[in-house]
């Protein structure tokens, strides 16, 4: 008959227990951090995802600033229930550029990740301002105060060279003409080329139905209106194997 390992005087020496408690936790933590510093990332890039143009960027401060992260999330997982009801899982590289990141622990709301281009302009006011006109349900509360305020930024180029310092890829040229930019997405009248040009896929128009002013709504909708547009997630999707 096999003899039976005891623990019992593992168990019963304190000093005994933490140094081997010690020596499991070390040879666990190598394994899973070594591997990292011989590989040049752990995020797979993907085409399509460029930094935040500077009206986006300012929609995602006033975002975050209203906390809106503590009802909705922005990462559908890779489940078969999420992907029906949200879209294509959310990808790593398509947050590579956000900080912080804005994935959330909780949904109140719905995910976030693709909403871009679901529904309207005018929809995503009128649900801002007033939530239940759209959505009986929702407990949500309205921010029509974002229709009345100007959208009062700073100088949006320190923003731009901040996050350039974090390795967001902003060119001289985008953090140059930052406050420009700003102006210009929310103008139909401006001349897109140039904004276009170094912001692949930007959404040039008046979001909040008064193109005579520039307003933390405009902002909000267009922040909202890109989120998870950049990615063709069917070519991100991996191929099938040809058998």
């Amino acid at each position: 008959m096999k003899k039976k390992l005891s623990h019992g005087p593992i168990e019963r020496n304190v000093t005994i227990l933490a140094v081997l408690s010690l020596l499991v936790v070390t040879i666990g933590g190598i394994v899973e951090i070594a591997p990292l510093f011989w590989i040049d990332s752990t995020i797979e890039k993907v085409k399509g995802v460029r930094p935040y143009t500077p009206l986006e960027l300012a929609g995602r401060n006033i975002y975050m600033r209203e906390g809106c992260y503590n009802c909705h999330s922005q990462m559908i997982r890779p489940f078969r229930d999420e992907v029906e009801r949200y879209g294509h899982y959310s990808l790593a590289a398509e947050s590579m550029y956000d900080h912080p990141f804005q994935w959330g622990s909780k949904r109140t709301g719905p995910d976030l990740a693709r909403v871009g281009g679901r529904y309207s302009d005018e929809w995503h006011v009128q649900h801002l301002i007033d939530p239940r006109s759209t959505v009986p349900e929702s407990i949500m509360p309205g921010y029509a105060f974002l229709a009345e305020r100007d959208l009062v930024t700073g100088d949006m180029s320190s923003d731009l060279r901040a996050l350039k310092l974090t390795g967001v890829p902003y060119s001289q040229a985008s953090i140059d003409k930052a406050n420009n930019d700003l102006q210009a997405q929310a103008n139909p009248d401006a001349d897109p080329e140039d904004l276009a040009q170094r912001y692949p896929k930007a959404q040039i128009r008046d979001f909040d139905g008064d193109p005579k002013r520039l307003t933390e709504m405009d902002a909000l909708v267009a922040y909202l209106q890109m989120l998870g547009t950049l990615v063709d997630t069917k070519a991100a999707a991996p191929q099938e194997q040809v058998r």
